[in-house]
């Protein structure tokens, strides 16, 4: 299989020059032997690799007998491409041996566990993806940790992309996500650990000059994802089936890997991977490019796998939020979070719901800002929702001022993706490491804040409080013209405690918060930078000969949502009632109970009550 592998980076066709994939790994796990190593004594070299025999044996035989039966399962499944028995070893099987046996500890290296897989390559690889998602996820993943995963990932993807046609091999759409996924978490991780100078170690100084700017580079990234959409085109499988062609006509078009399952889930969500990896780098335009063959609807293959479902909306919402698109942010994230409330019962029986209960948190901090900048009403009842849980923020964010600002900061750094660097530290320079290094003089103290002089979150924090900052006067000009028709300008401004001509200032800035380019629902182009010019504000007004001149138009109240809402809420009421059990009648000879009895009964009841509510 190794002569059947080509560098990962060849992957891509446009590119014609060979890369060693060395530059792609570093050399951190090759070491230059000295001519003194070959001269030890055989004897020693004997006896260490009999130690070592003898300590694999024994960390072997410590392995309980259920996890070496259902990694014996887990790989003969796999090599008969039995999806049902896949899905139920990786979604079930990991999980409860993972908490039953390795919740604080590593699960047993590759290398241990091949001899219960006959030392097969390709299910190593699997396993090892799920050993370092692990790590990643339980525990704390050290240097090696970091360098080993995107070695095992440049050996996955080198299998998929550079074998001889494509590979035989099924995995379950739940699995595709989460290698995707995981591999841009870890990406992710790696960026964000490696920007941070100042707590590295000697030998992670060391490893990191000698390999470091090529692992978890973000060429890299973007290369394995782009290169899985050549490969698989699903870009143009997409377009084919949005024009209705027949099925010949389309596995003409997308070739043997578009026909593979495999490829074609993969490409699908390499475009997600995408969107979330250019947000991460800060391009918010080209993230919503790559969407521009995906349709937001609950039609869309993604939607089938509940966790990248809810990522592709949530990342969707935040471009829309960056780019000032308030009107379409808020249209994402209650299309969304109505879905995750309707689907919660579902969610608990996921793995993912703790993941998934986060993030939709965070897109409830998210709309709470989009409703203070932009104030609709799409859906009242997450609007609720989110005012129950940010109150405080959200009437200071409304009142808008000085307040607000500490507000909107709070939320959008809870709520926002973990922004990295896409370039590394200049660890291959030694005098640049010493000077970042060095403590800062009091001068370059006081004259950059040195938290967030790298911070990437920091520098979109800034731009966005910069946008918030100057339509903070906005909700009390608007406070004034609700209660007129006609106002002097005169009049207003010495409301505002301003001249007339910072007056006029603020009037157009409102005016300009009032219209936002957004997407028109029904239109014929999907693309989600699509769009035109609307007014989000019930109120407009003209200056005309030192007067302003007000005017307000009401939308009623859409009455199918509350209609909605109060019939599920009646519907949960009769299913409780359905679930108490009826009261116990009193024969005709039974004595009265006394008041202790009585109560010692209706505990029991309620108890019965909430174990009926629970089942």
């Amino acid at each position: 299989m190794a002569q059947q592998r080509t560098q990962l980076w060849a992957a891509e066709a446009d590119i014609d020059e060979d890369i060693d994939l060395n530059l792609a790994i570093g050399t951190y796990a090759q070491n230059d032997y000295e001519e003194a190593s070959l001269q030890q004594p055989i004897a020693d070299a004997t006896l260490q690799a009999m130690q070592a025999h003898l300590s694999q044996q024994n960390a072997f035989a410590q392995i309980p007998d259920a996890v070496k039966a259902f990694i014996v399962h887990f790989h003969q499944a796999v090599l008969d491409n039995n999806l049902a028995e896949i899905t139920i070893a990786y979604e079930s099987g990991w999980n409860k041996f993972t908490e039953k046996f390795y919740a604080k500890t590593e699960w047993p290296e590759a290398e241990l566990i091949a001899p219960l897989v006959n030392d097969d390559p390709i299910f190593l690889i699997l396993y090892r993806e799920l050993y370092y998602r692990h790590v990643y996820s339980r525990l704390q993943p050290n240097i090696d940790d970091r360098f080993h995963s995107f070695e095992n990932s440049c050996e996955l993807f080198n299998y998929l992309l550079n074998s001889d046609g494509p590979v035989q091999l099924e995995l379950p759409e739940q699995w595709l996500w989460d290698i995707i996924d995981e591999f841009i978490y870890q990406y992710q991780v790696f960026c964000s650990w490696r920007s941070k100078v100042k707590s590295k170690t000697e030998d992670e100084l060391v490893m990191l000059a000698e390999g470091g700017p090529q692992v978890w580079s973000s060429y890299s990234v973007l290369n394995v994802l782009y290169s899985l959409m050549q490969k698989s085109k699903i870009n143009e499988y997409i377009a084919a089936q949005r024009e209705g062609k027949s099925a010949e006509e389309i596995a003409e078009i997308v070739g043997e890997y578009g026909q593979r399952p495999l490829y074609r889930q993969l490409g699908y969500f390499s475009i997600v991977g995408l969107l979330r990896v250019h947000v991460l780098l800060g391009d918010f335009t080209l993230a919503l490019k790559v969407m521009d063959n995906i349709e937001l609807n609950q039609k869309s293959p993604f939607t089938r796998v509940t966790a990248c479902h809810v990522t592709t909306y949530y990342y969707v919402g935040f471009c829309y939020i960056m780019l000032r698109r308030y009107p379409d942010a808020i249209r994402t994230f209650v299309t969304i979070l109505n879905f995750i409330m309707r689907m919660k019962q579902y969610h608990t029986r996921s793995y993912q719901y703790d993941q998934i209960s986060k993030t939709a948190d965070r897109m409830y901090a998210l709309f709470a800002m989009c409703h203070a900048l932009s104030p609709s009403r799409l859906d009242d009842n997450i609007a609720n929702i989110a005012k129950e849980r940010f109150g405080e923020q959200y009437a200071k964010m409304s009142k808008g001022g000085e307040d607000a600002l500490a507000s909107f900061e709070e939320l959008f750094l809870y709520a926002c993706p973990k922004f990295i660097n896409a370039n590394s530290p200049p660890y291959d320079d030694p005098a640049a490491i010493q000077s970042l290094l060095a403590p800062p003089t009091p001068a370059e103290a006081s004259a950059v804040d040195g938290s967030s002089q790298l911070d990437a979150t920091h520098r979109h924090l800034q731009l966005f409080l910069s946008d918030v900052a100057a339509q903070s006067q906005i909700p009390t000009l608007r406070s004034f013209l609700k209660l007129y028709t006609s106002l002097g300008a005169p009049k207003l401004a010495n409301f505002l405690d301003a001249d007339e001509e910072e007056m006029v200032q603020e009037m157009m800035v409102v005016k300009q918060a009032s219209r936002s380019f957004s997407r028109v629902p029904g239109s014929s182009s999907p693309g989600l930078l699509d769009g035109e010019t609307i007014t989000t504000s019930d109120l407009n007004f003209v200056i005309a000969e030192n007067m302003v001149h007000i005017t307000e138009s009401t939308v009623g109240r859409r009455y199918a949502g509350w209609f909605i809402k109060n019939t599920e809420r009646t519907q949960k009421i009769l299913d409780d009632l359905k679930t108490m059990p009826l009261p116990a009648t009193r024969a005709p000879g039974q004595p009265q109970q006394q008041p202790q009895q009585q109560q010692q009964q209706g505990q029991r009841e309620s108890k019965k009550v909430g174990w009926a509510k629970t089942a």
